[in-house]
């Protein structure tokens, strides 16, 4: 007597080996690469922190928001002159406030296979200490003697947020056909498989990333304070390789007055060129 198998678990079981083997096929290496399974472009978004009515940190002649801005318009320049079909998308190019959630969708809307958003840090903070009067006012603490660089790379206790963007964007991640070709099925919990590689390969690229920038500003004489996880709002929601760099101290008078200046800026800018470039060679091979 043949007993009647309950089917279902096997093609659950076959559903998730398949989704596995054909995530190794196309994420190693990473599917948004430039030259890689057909894409032409090479997709970058900048992303110059703060603007308009957030100005960010304050220097002694200068606020975060305009550095950063400057900065950003000048590597995007050095990119798409460097880098051959390079297309640079700025989340802003003036100085306007553009929402935490805004800036990572324009980079998932682009298909874009970067995201970089530009910072300058401070060590500054505010305290509350009495006046004459014996009364408690806001002062600023300085701290002159902080500096370096450090780019960031988002904590694991924001990851959740990533798996939301990677599904909600997979026919951006995925080629067009995908589903077609393949079966695949982002509402099918079988391949939630694949959008876990895909943020650990995410990760591990962002990791690298942040590693080549800091790399790049030792060359030019910069502090290395090292390659840092936080658990950012701007980089929640990136389904690609994101870093957040930090170029230097705004409240360090020497640093700021390097990043005011167009030596500075100019080298900062070439710094995270040469960083992207390295990163687009390491992804090819």
């Amino acid at each position: 007597m043949i007993r009647n198998l309950n089917v279902k678990p096997v093609i659950a079981i076959f559903a998730t080996v398949f989704a596995f083997v054909m995530l190794v096929s196309f994420t190693f290496p990473s599917p948004n690469i430039a030259g890689e399974r057909g894409k032409e472009t090479f997709v970058v978004v900048i992303d110059p922190g703060h603007g308009g009515d957030k100005p960010g940190a304050r220097g002694r002649n200068s606020a975060e928001k305009d550095i950063v801005l400057d900065v950003s318009k000048k590597l995007k320049t050095l990119l798409e002159q460097q880098i051959p079909n390079t297309k640079v998308i700025l989340t802003r190019s003036t100085d306007i406030d553009v929402p935490f959630k805004t800036r990572s969708e324009i980079a998932n809307k682009n298909k874009a296979d970067l995201f970089i958003s530009i910072h300058a840090n401070s060590a500054d903070r505010d305290v509350r200490v009495k006046n004459s009067r014996g009364r408690y006012v806001n002062s600023v603490q300085r701290n002159p003697q902080v500096r370096g660089t450090e780019t960031l790379v988002l904590g694991f206790h924001r990851t959740g947020e990533q798996d939301v963007a990677i599904r909600e964007n997979a026919d951006l991640l995925l080629e067009d056909n995908y589903e077609e070709e393949y079966g695949f099925d982002p509402r099918d919990p079988s391949t939630y498989i694949i959008f876990q590689l895909m943020r650990s390969q995410y990760r591990k690229e962002s990791i690298k990333l942040a590693s080549l920038i800091q790399q790049e500003y030792v060359k030019s004489s910069q502090i290395d304070r090292g390659v840092k996880e936080q658990g950012l709002a701007v980089l929640a929601k990136a389904a690609m390789p994101a870093v957040l760099t930090e170029i230097g101290f705004i409240s360090s008078p020497d640093e700021e007055s390097y990043m005011l200046s167009q030596k500075g800026q100019n080298e900062i800018a070439q710094n995270l060129a040469n960083a992207v470039k390295k990163f687009k060679e390491y992804m090819r091979h």
